[in-house]
């Protein structure tokens, strides 16, 4: 029977917001999706723009092409969610990353957590 567990986003210390690294090619890695191929997690992420300017933070699913990046716009001084329980299957190896940059380095922090749903 599977179980489902709420978890921390694994790019986290202990919970701690994640400082985004600039969009220049470098992404900070938010969460890594789990390696057992028969397990899933639902993410959810957060963005908190502490900036008096908007940013716009490039969310990267799986790798860096066109077609893996969602593209989010955060006003100055505000939160948004940025991915809504978004499922991610395990692939059977290093597990699926979700990666994150902004427009400018370490003005949006990123938190949430992980519903990881084990099917063992």
């Amino acid at each position: 029977m599977a179980t489902i567990s709420r978890n921390i986003l694994s790019g986290s210390t202990n919970g701690r917001p994640l400082a985004l690294a600039i969009d220049s090619g470098t992404f900070t890695t938010v969460h890594t999706g789990p390696t057992t191929a028969a397990d899933m997690v639902e993410v959810y992420v957060y963005l908190s723009n502490i900036s008096t300017s908007q940013e716009i933070v490039t969310i990267a699913i799986g790798g860096t092409a066109d077609g893996d990046k969602i593209k989010i716009k955060v006003p100055a001084e505000s939160t948004v969610l940025a991915l809504p329980g978004i499922t991610i299957k395990g692939d059977g190896g290093s597990g699926i990353a979700i990666t994150a940059a902004s427009t400018t380095a370490n003005k949006v922090n990123a938190t949430g957590y992980i519903n990881l749903i084990d099917a063992a």
